[in-house]
């Protein structure tokens, strides 16, 4: 119920963004514009309140760089839920009902467990049972959509994503290339590929304690799976997924346990930047709303939106994951709404890339993911 911030290079808490029945908060519901405090939402135990922003408790999570945003959903509530980390000292929640969804609170089976930003720039959820998976926007009014259940490869040999005893449980991370990975409770690891649903077993962690649950996995600055446990207070453990072999991070809290991590950092991010002798992957910046659409493109063209920037000329360039430059537009924008359109230079890839605004200083003020269909 409570959200720190650390530093998954050292294994240390370095602030506490939340604090259940501490932090004072304000949540507003998206579709009925209401907005509720702590003073407001009376109950004996907020434990359970569905109304208190980390109430029934919280194992999915997913932090989205360019809005800067936390996103989770409670355990036994329908709900997308997001923490504003724009905002000063009161942080403010934002909340919104998963569509088509009815939640048995007994049901442990269809508890969202796992969440991840895409490398796509969406995020994606999946429930214990691997049989709900969503994907969801992130701008001020997320789209939520229902992908489908998740698939078993023939390679898996009996070792089912939907098995409670294997493959519950433990988090979700994001690769550069478009794939998701799930590191589930019982140390097993899963890569899914998002367009066919289907989950290929890769193997078991070696070198976890036989009691550590891994329920929290976030990638570090080296590119290694950082994984912590919600049961065990035996501080954090590091694998490569070329091996899946643990080391304990010496140092690490022991303080606290967790249930889930989220942090921006792509699984194979240096490798993909390293295919050609060009710049890192960019970071991305703040946006609370999407400026580049479609997305996904399924033409021959998308389109940029130029709300409140100076007036004056801006070159807009599409790269590909390792920053190849793919092509630059000059626009001239005037004051005030501006949509352009840009054209694609013949056949283009399907996969992500990049879409970056730069203004005459050489300021990036865009910069967002978009996918090629």
């Amino acid at each position: 119920m409570n959200i720190r911030q650390v530093d998954l290079n050292t294994g240390q808490i370095t602030k506490t963004l939340f604090e259940r029945n501490n932090t004072a908060f304000t949540i507003t519901d998206i579709n009925n514009k209401t907005t509720l405090d702590q003073r407001s939402i009376v109950s004996n135990n907020f434990y359970s309140t569905p109304e208190y922003p980390t109430g029934t408790f919280v194992a999915a999570a997913a932090y989205d760089q360019r809005s800067n945003k936390l996103f989770f959903t409670p355990m036994r509530n329908a709900s997308l839920r997001w923490m504003d980390l724009n905002n000063g000292e009161t942080p403010k929640f934002y909340t919104l009902p998963i569509p088509g969804v009815n939640y048995d609170p007994a049901d442990e089976a269809v508890n969202i467990t796992r969440m991840v930003i895409g490398a796509d720039g969406m995020g994606y959820a999946m429930s214990n049972d691997g049989n709900h998976f969503f994907s969801f926007t992130t701008g001020r009014r997320p789209v939520i959509t229902e992908l489908g259940n998740i698939i078993d490869a023939e390679s898996n040999k009996g070792i089912s994503i939907h098995n409670k005893c294997t493959s519950w449980g433990g988090d979700m991370i994001a690769d550069a290339y478009g794939k998701l990975y799930v590191i589930s409770a019982s140390h097993n690891v899963f890569v899914i590929d998002i367009n066919t649903r289907i989950a290929t077993h890769m193997g078991n962690i070696q070198g976890l304690p036989g009691a550590y649950t891994t329920n929290a996995a976030a990638v570090n600055d080296n590119g290694e799976v950082v994984v912590a446990s919600a049961n065990m207070f035996d501080g954090y453990y590091t694998f490569k997924m070329s091996d899946l072999k643990a080391v304990k991070m010496e140092g690490s809290d022991v303080k606290y346990n967790a249930s889930d991590f989220a942090n921006s950092n792509l699984l194979f991010q240096k490798e993909a930047a390293s295919m050609t002798n060009t710049t890192p992957l960019p970071t991305m910046t703040a946006s609370a709303d999407t400026k580049v659409f479609p997305n996904p493109v399924m033409g021959s063209s998308f389109n940029v939106l130029f709300d409140n920037q100076k007036e004056g000329r801006y070159t807009v360039v599409l790269s590909d994951l390792t920053g190849r430059t793919m092509l630059a537009k000059t626009v001239s924008i005037t004051k005030g709404t501006q949509i352009e359109k840009i054209n694609l230079n013949g056949h283009m890839s399907k996969g992500v890339y990049f879409v970056k605004v730069l203004d005459a200083a050489k300021t990036v003020v865009i910069n967002e993911k978009i996918v090629m269909q």
